[in-house]
């Protein structure tokens, strides 16, 4: 079994994803409602589970009613929350409602979120819950040797903050994905192709990009002050000083953002080595999203 983001990827299309945070909600509609502007747009649609430690709604139902409603998404699974135990079993669900992407990351201290007062869990690191979703599809047991009848079918992803490799730069985190059972990464933002270039160059030159599709991090910055305090709070984002004078200058700087955001990933596409561009404005929210797509 392969997904069409895993299919895409293996056939060198150039494939779209963008990031939803779920609504702080118990019912579906806002959600539904946000899909429908990516809809024909993307390829996948990713869905935070809990981001910056804010809660929101379950990232396992969010994907598995994106999955009903004919949408491919990717569930973002974090370390933080959940035991082992839970998670296996969440895989399992997601996996049995038609989520079979799947996005593994160790998850925000949620002593800077909502409820600060929160227990974070970690029981597992990223590696592990990879690992652990690799042995499930492909050996269907579980760690303690119980059979899984069916074995759940995933497509596994990790993250990765994009770089200037220096002489001292590894990539051997990326290449331990690789052998946890990752397929794809998806990227912090980068707003910057010459760092594009040089990171997959690099990526190339390992082999990496032969057993991962590299898929970029980018989104429409709103102003100027935004690109500063990205560069100042976010780890290994740097917004081009280049760039923050553009958007100084502007007279409509959300809409020269959004332009810069469709020169990157018009600029990503002509890169041999990249699978593709992830699309995220959490500041701004999927209509920022969906104009961009507009106008690639």
């Amino acid at each position: 079994m392969s997904t069409r983001l895993q299919d895409s990827i293996a056939n060198k299309e150039f494939v779209i994803t963008a990031e939803i945070v779920p609504p702080l909600s118990g019912g579906a509609s806002s959600l539904l409602d946000e899909a429908a502007q990516l809809r024909g747009g993307v390829d996948a649609i990713n869905i935070t589970d809990a981001a910056a430690g804010r809660t929101a709604m379950s990232s396992f139902a969010a994907t598995a009613l994106l999955a009903q409603n004919g949408f491919q998404p990717i569930l973002q699974v974090t370390c933080r929350d959940r035991n082992r135990i839970a998670l296996a079993g969440d895989l399992l669900g997601a996996s049995a409602q038609g989520v079979h992407n799947v996005l593994v990351l160790r998850g925000d201290d949620p002593s800077f979120g909502d409820q600060p007062d929160a227990k974070p869990v970690f029981d597992m690191e990223s590696s592990e819950l990879m690992t652990l979703a690799r042995d499930m599809r492909d050996t269907g047991r579980l760690p303690s040797g119980r059979k899984i009848e069916p074995p759940p079918e995933f497509f596994i992803g990790g993250a990765d903050v994009p770089r200037m490799p220096d002489a001292k730069w590894e990539s051997k985190w990326l290449l331990a994905k690789a052998d946890a059972g990752a397929g794809f990464i998806q990227t912090q933002f980068c707003f910057d192709l010459d760092v594009a270039r040089a990171y997959i160059g690099r990526l190339q030159e390992d082999g990496i990009t032969g057993r991962l599709g590299v898929i970029i991090g980018v989104g429409p910055i709103r102003s100027a002050k935004s690109a500063r305090w990205m560069n100042d709070n976010l780890f290994g984002v740097h917004v081009p000083d280049e760039t923050i004078k553009r958007l100084e200058s502007a007279a409509d700087p959300r809409a020269e953002g959004r332009r810069i955001c469709v020169e990157l990933i018009r600029g990503l596409r002509k890169i041999n080595g990249v699978a593709g561009a992830h699309i995220m404005a959490p500041a701004q929210g999927t209509d920022a999203i969906a104009q961009v797509l507009e106008t690639l």
